[in-house]
């Protein structure tokens, strides 16, 4: 005979939750309201945390299906899953962990319902890889006041928050894409704010030690997808889950919008270096990527 299915009940859920945040902080997480705005690598470990965690609402939005070269990383594809839609699919198996959780899934529609997307939650996620639905996102959580969670690319995992009223990527980091509406960016700008980005890894991170920099290279030049390796971007993802769990729970955490990197081959932290040390290698670094993307 096959085991007996148990009744769910919340409280036994999250049982084991309690000593590391008390019960009415669980309240709260179960109150609370995150939209991922990618749901595949990054953003799909992010869910999975926030799932069982005992977020109570999740807003999640993707433009694609599983593929078979998901399954190296993200947690939600599986054989089962290839073929169906990231988010659909991620919520379905969301709610096998906690059928009480409320999920509303977005497609391709969500930019035209972000204004109220974002309204209504109280953290975004930004799980995409897309240089124009990046830039939508922040510049609408500036316009409502809402916290981003993002992410570098990077070998090394990192994670980064943007907090209301503090310089977004595309300020900080130099995006040649102010002025330009989100969705009239040229392939020029994205490749341009990708070296920008880029930039950013290198000169704050060890992470040109730890990834082959001849395939690298080939990345920055757009001549091959982007690498990922299921360890970084799954940390990655519990790393934008802890951040967001603190802002739900009005936690202060160090993490800013310039953010951290981990590198977990020397176990330790590596934060951005200061103003004039990083002003005297950038020349060295901006050489160092042109050779690169040669």
């Amino acid at each position: 005979m096959g085991a007996v299915k148990q009744a769910f009940s919340y409280a036994e859920f999250t049982t084991r939750n309690i000593g590391f945040i008390t019960a009415e902080q669980q309240e709260r997480l179960r109150g609370a309201r995150v939209f991922v705005c990618g749901t595949g690598g990054m953003g799909g470990a992010c869910v999975l945390a926030l799932a069982r965690a005992g977020v109570g609402h999740l807003v999640l939005a993707d433009l694609d299906a599983f593929e078979i070269s998901n399954l190296n990383r993200q947690v939600f594809a599986n054989l089962d899953t290839v073929g169906q839609h990231k988010a659909e699919a991620t919520r379905d198996q969301c709610l096998t962990i906690n059928p009480e959780l409320d999920i509303t899934v977005h497609k391709d529609q969500w930019a035209d319902h972000v204004d109220v997307i974002v309204g209504q939650c109280d953290v975004v996620v930004n799980g995409t890889d897309d240089l124009a639905a990046s830039l939508l996102l922040y510049r609408t959580a500036r316009r409502l006041g809402k916290p981003v969670i993002d992410a570098y690319a990077s070998p090394l995992p990192s994670v980064y928050v943007t907090r209301p009223g503090r310089p977004m990527p595309e300020e900080r980091l130099g995006y040649p894409t102010i002025g330009t509406a989100w969705n009239a960016v040229s392939d020029a700008q994205r490749k341009e704010a990708f070296l920008r980005e880029a930039e950013h890894v290198v000169l704050h991170s060890s992470s040109r030690h730890h990834v082959n920099l001849e395939l690298a290279g080939e990345v920055a030049a757009g001549k091959r997808s982007r690498m990922s390796f299921a360890p970084m971007v799954i940390t990655t993802g519990m790393l934008m889950a802890y951040e967001t769990i603190a802002l739900l729970l009005g936690e202060k955490t160090d993490t800013d919008e310039r953010g951290w990197f981990f590198n977990p081959y020397r176990g330790r932290v590596e934060r951005p270096r200061n103003v004039l040390t990083a002003a005297l290698l950038r020349p060295v670094v901006r050489r160092f990527l042109t050779k690169l993307t040669a």
